[in-house]
């Protein structure tokens, strides 16, 4: 990655409506070059996605938690796994280390609604014990960026 590769993408992250060809004129380069660093950025998996970043409050779903799940070993995580991605209110899932084996974090539209989602969740075989912890505030959010602009 260069420094137009990262131009590029600071200028799509803050605007990421501003279009081809208006960036190659900001940047000073040829469309035909953006729309290749564009693409380049795409396949090689750096770019993963050009959707709207949505925020879940404004979707009625104001309520954060992370559960921490522990798996029965001879179930393995792959039926767990699939249950949790037809989990709507499960914005993501990973494996991880230490104590637990699968972490979730959730979204709910009441403190009382979580309870529904945490049991939605633990409702599949496998899933032997899950711990909760509600997020109060969100300090930093989740992002990506700094990993670009930081880069030599």
């Amino acid at each position: 990655m260069d420094d137009l590769d990262r131009n590029l993408i600071e200028l799509f992250a803050a605007e990421p409506r501003v279009g081809v060809l208006e960036a190659s004129r900001r940047l000073g380069v040829a469309r035909g070059t953006v729309q290749a660093r564009l693409d380049k950025l795409e396949s090689s998996g750096v770019v993963t996605g050009w959707g709207p970043d949505l925020a879940p409050e404004a979707l009625g779903y104001p309520v954060t938690a992370f559960l921490t799940l522990e798996i029965s070993q001879s179930s393995g995580h792959e039926a767990v796994a699939q249950h949790l991605a037809g989990v709507p209110e499960v914005l993501e899932a990973y494996t991880i280390t230490g104590a637990g084996d699968l972490w979730c974090r959730v979204v709910a539209r009441t403190n009382a609604d979580l309870q529904r989602v945490i049991d939605r969740v633990v409702a599949v075989a496998g899933v032997q014990r899950a711990s909760t912890v509600m997020a109060l505030a969100t300090q930093v959010p989740y992002r990506v960026l700094p990993l670009v602009t930081s880069t030599s």
